[in-house]
């Protein structure tokens, strides 16, 4: 028999906004400890410099996390130019030095340009990438550098916010990405291709997948809410299938979702051909997730507990 979790058995989706100076996984454990969670897992590392969206997923949600992991993510982030450091963000050392005075706006706009789109990327030393089954951020910290493979990310947007010229220039941009993208790499490239060494002064998370900085909460908010009670706390928690209004859904009906939740594949008049979709019952009850057969069935892929 398996042991059994210690905790509340709940089940929801937590949009934090995650507070600099700690890591993901340090303010994820934080807000299981509030919810007194038996199962909870976050859903994308944030640099401990960075703040903003950091959603949790609790209980029968952490079976669609993986679907905000491979999500879009939204990035506000100050510039620095002229000043490279070791770890390509402020929390670094600076290591490298050149001036920036004579960089223009116009400049850094076409820079910009040229960094939109399909690009490659060479993840950082400070990186939690593995080289044979080791960080690459331990490598970095024992002096080594290895090389690393290019990798292929997008970059949907790329906006100039505002520039402050000088020998050591500030610039704030937002960033639309897909999953995998190292805003400290796309700093320093950014500065490598107008000859200046470069690094994050500042990164804060504003959206990733379907939620934004307007859904979050802090950890002082759930603390102010756990004083309340657990209802003050579950509250704040949103539907699983928050985490994948993007996906087709399908409406089954009662019979139809009580053969689908014994494992067996589902007629669905009229629906879409192949791909994921989102499987609800007549009146919105949320099933999970299926995947669309040739014949027009649906086979279960992703259920929930109910």
């Amino acid at each position: 028999m398996g042991r059994r979790r210690k905790g509340r058995d709940i089940s929801g989706i937590l949009v934090l906004d995650k507070p600099q100076g700690i890591s993901s996984n340090g303010a994820l454990q934080r807000a299981k400890r509030l919810f007194q969670a038996a199962k909870a897992g976050h859903t994308g590392s944030l640099d401990p410099l960075a703040t903003g969206v950091l959603p949790l997923c609790f209980g029968e949600a952490t079976k669609f996390s993986q679907y905000l992991l491979d999500a879009d993510k939204g990035y506000r982030s100050t510039f620095v130019l002229g000043e490279g450091s070791d770890t390509g963000d402020a929390e670094g050392e600076i290591v490298r030095r050149a001036s920036a005075a004579a960089i223009t706006e116009a400049d850094i706009r076409t820079a910009m340009a040229g960094l939109t789109g399909n690009i490659e990327q060479i993840p950082p030393m400070y990186s939690a990438v593995k080289r044979d089954g080791k960080p690459l951020y331990k490598l970095a910290r024992e002096g080594k550098e290895v090389e690393r493979a290019p990798r292929a990310v997008t970059i949907h947007q790329f906006d100039l916010l505002s520039f402050e010229p000088g020998d050591v220039a500030r610039l704030v941009v937002d960033v639309l990405c897909s999953k995998g993208t190292y805003i400290r790499t796309l700093a320093e490239d950014l500065g490598t291709a107008l000859g200046v060494p470069a690094h994050v002064g500042a990164l804060r998370r504003t959206q990733s997948g379907p939620f934004s900085l307007d859904a979050a909460v802090t950890l002082e908010q759930l603390e102010a809410d756990a004083e309340q009670g657990t209802a003050s706390l579950d509250a704040r928690l949103l539907p699983a299938e928050d985490a994948i209004t993007e996906m087709p859904c399908v409406e089954l009906t009662e019979s139809a979702g009580f053969y689908l939740q014994q494992g067996q594949p589902v007629l669905v008049p009229n629906g879409p051909r192949d791909g994921m979709v989102r499987i609800v019952v007549r009146g919105g009850r949320f099933l999970g997730i299926g995947e669309m057969l040739d014949d027009g069935r649906v086979a279960p892929r992703r259920l929930i507990a109910n």
